[in-house]
């Protein structure tokens, strides 16, 4: 992104919004509006929006997408069926970009699972996600994006609430002879930063349409 941008950031003082001020920072970009639990900052108009925060702000994010008219990136996870839906509407007049995981290890990772579905769909399969102790969704989202791989075949998924974990998610696969796992881990709420900055390097000049991370990451 060779442009200089104005951005928002919703969620602006949690874990993941202070590395996404880090990373656009480093770039040369202008955090110049800011909203949180401790209310609104702003200093100028947004040319693209961002938002880190939790399911119970998504009306106020949308109320600041209606009102700023920009492109708009979001990384909540635990939103419902409607506030997708939402999103899909909305993204007939704006540019949207939403994905639960930003990571692009987890965004290969899911493409080795649908690979491995083709030939082990027949075998026992479970889900293991592993976050810090204030996630509040459970299942994750990621987890949510790797059932979605079997459906309509409901996959067993355990969900542990440990410390300070980043986000670990392994799936195995049993047979009567074999286990095959196929796990991620991250290490630090940056890898997931770098992945909204890709996103906004690819959203910022668009005019409307909906976009996942994965269709960004292997866009041809």
């Amino acid at each position: 992104m060779n442009k200089k941008i104005k951005y928002g950031l919703i969620g602006a003082s949690g874990k993941l919004g202070h590395e996404v001020q880090s990373v656009f920072a480093e770039q040369g970009h202008e955090l110049v509006f800011a909203f949180d639990i401790d209310g609104e900052w702003k200093t100028d108009t947004p040319e693209i929006l961002i938002d880190c925060s939790l399911p119970e702000v998504f009306t106020k994010s949308i109320d600041y997408l209606c009102k700023y008219e920009v492109p708009f990136i979001i990384a909540t996870t635990g939103l419902s069926n409607e506030d997708l839906k939402t999103l899909r509407t909305l993204s007939l007049q704006y540019p949207i970009v939403q994905s639960f995981n930003y990571s692009i290890g987890v965004q290969v990772m899911l493409r080795l699972i649908k690979q491995a579905k083709n030939y082990l769909d027949t075998w026992d399969i479970e889900i293991t996600e592993t976050h810090h102790r204030f996630k509040k969704d459970k299942p994750s989202g990621t987890a949510k994006m790797i059932q979605s791989i079997f459906e309509p075949r409901k996959i067993n998924t355990s969900s542990l609430r440990l410390g300070n974990v980043a986000g670990e998610h392994e799936i195995q696969f049993g047979s009567s002879g074999e286990v095959l796992r196929i796990s991620h881990s991250a290490f630090s709420r940056r890898t997931f930063a770098e992945g909204i900055f890709k996103s906004a390097e690819f959203i910022v000049e668009k005019k409307r349409g909906f976009y996942t991370f994965e269709e960004i990451l292997f866009k041809e």
